[in-house]
């Protein structure tokens, strides 16, 4: 007997309906520049395990419209409300291009990013979080020491809409910020330049 959480994957890729609202899907996607709408497709086609080069120019399509969203924000003085659904899917996207900068040893490239995402999320906790990601990446922690001996994956809750950014930590936060001080001052040092913009 089937569970009902499970998905008929082979009956959803001849579902006539159900393509028909991934081509409406995308198609939104693209009038809009949706991040939200891109990251429900790119789901969607991950489940009907579609052909690799319309996963990648989705991935291809997110990643583009997110930082140029961030251009915009950065440009406007604006930052990412966590609240709003299309803010979120921007941020979300950025960061996780920031975590596999971070995963393919590009520290530089993932500090930055993460000392972006500092500067333009609206939200405290997250802000720090992502203080203490910048901060572990200057003070030369791997990737992979990053998350074995830093992130507390246990406490994730995957209903959380901001579960995709990681947030939960071995030590408190205020505790790692004081531990990484120097780090944390560094990176204040470096969002100057955007500060100085205003």
């Amino acid at each position: 007997m089937q569970n009902h959480e499970e998905i008929d994957v082979e009956a959803l890729k001849k579902d006539e309906q159900f393509l028909e609202n991934l081509k409406l899907l995308e198609q939104e996607m693209r009038e809009e520049n949706s991040i939200a709408k891109g990251y429900q497709l790119l789901d969607a086609n991950l489940i009907i395990e579609s052909e690799e080069e319309v996963i990648n120019e989705l991935f291809t399509f997110i990643v583009n419209a997110a930082f140029d969203k961030l251009a915009e924000n950065l440009a406007e003085q604006k930052s990412f409300d966590v609240n709003d659904v299309e803010d979120l899917a921007t941020a979300r996207a950025i960061y996780e291009h920031g975590i596999q900068r971070y995963s393919e040893n590009d520290k530089k490239g993932a500090k930055e990013i993460f000392l972006v995402l500092h500067h333009t999320i609206n939200h405290p906790e997250l802000k720090d979080a992502m203080m203490i990601h910048a901060a572990a990446v200057m003070a030369g922690h791997s990737f992979d020491d990053f998350i074995e001996n830093l992130v507390d994956v246990s406490a994730v809750n995957e209903y959380d809409p901001l579960a995709f950014f990681i947030q939960t930590f071995t030590q408190p936060t205020d505790i790692l910020l004081t531990m990484f001080a120097k780090y944390v001052q560094q990176g204040k040092e470096e969002l100057k330049v955007l500060e100085e913009n205003k």
